[in-house]
């Protein structure tokens, strides 16, 4: 019928979802909260002593809209070695997160590929692969600073030993599954291996060598913040410690809104990469 309005877009209908619950959800979060326990409120023992200094309570969300604003207005501020803007601290955290990453990208796609060709170069490293997968990135942590002596070198290890298995094990996934057809045909142009690698199984191989990719990223932002908080100095792990050592819970849940945000850019940076390189079967 001509009167019946049509019924909105998928995407327009997810987003309105998502904004309703996003209020609501705020909303909660602000009326749940007295304002005395907002504003820091004096434990038993300190009402009756008649001393002490306020407890600290959940901020609400308007308290931490309103250090956001403050926070992102002036993100690159440098008040001294523990006083530092967002801005810089996500800086640390990024070019330590990047530089770990992409050493681990030099060494797992290569080997992937050597792995994923080769059923000998497989089984050979396989047993040590296995063992050396589980081990928590945390646990390298002692040993990174006792042989390197520096803290951000450390840390720098760590993502790069997060990061090289989810690439590697995709790589060599992606490339042991390409089309054995496509490589005879190769074979048949009389292609060298190296040609091969480049122009038929490269390509093929791309999208699941770029989930591993994506994969990777995620993992090395989510560690960088707990190897900060252990080594300290500068990053947006050390951000989060440091301010719940001052007690500031609305800097804390700030700064979590914010490694949440840089990770939810990550990912979606690597997710349009890896749709830009599918193919069709």
């Amino acid at each position: 019928m001509e009167g019946l309005s049509k019924p909105l877009p998928l995407r327009v209908r997810s987003i309105i979802v998502s904004v309703a619950i996003l209020v609501c959800a705020l909303g909660l979060w602000e009326l749940s909260i007295p304002p005395q326990q907002a504003a820091g409120e004096l434990t038993e023992y300190e009402l009756l002593t008649g001393g002490g200094a306020p407890k600290a309570g959940i901020p609400p969300p308007s308290q931490v809209m309103t250090k956001a604003w403050e926070q992102l207005s002036d993100p690159f501020y440098d008040a001294g070695p523990n006083d530092k803007g967002i801005g810089i601290q996500i800086g640390y955290s990024l070019y330590r997160v990047l530089t770990g990453y992409f050493l681990a990208a030099a060494v797992a796609i290569p080997l992937g590929f050597l792995i994923g060709m080769s059923p000998l170069m497989y089984r050979a490293l396989d047993p040590y692969i296995q063992i050396l997968k589980p081990i928590s990135p945390l646990a390298w942590m002692p040993l990174a600073l006792f042989v390197i002596g520096d803290s951000q070198a450390s840390a720098i290890f760590v993502i790069f030993i997060c990061s090289i298995w989810p690439m590697l094990i995709n790589t060599a996934f992606g490339v042991a599954n390409v089309r054995k057809d496509w490589i005879n045909v190769a074979r048949t142009h009389e292609l060298g291996s190296l040609k091969t690698a480049f122009i038929v199984i490269l390509p093929a191989a791309a999208p699941t060598i770029l989930t591993g990719m994506r994969i990777s990223i995620g993992i090395a932002w989510l560690v960088i913040v707990a190897a900060e908080m252990l080594v300290g100095g500068t990053g947006i792990g050390y951000y989060v410690w440091n301010e719940w050592n001052n007690l500031d819970l609305t800097s804390v849940i700030f700064s979590i809104l914010m490694i949440g945000v840089v990770g939810m850019i990550l990912d979606a940076i690597f997710g349009a990469v890896q749709r830009a390189v599918q193919y069709a079967e």
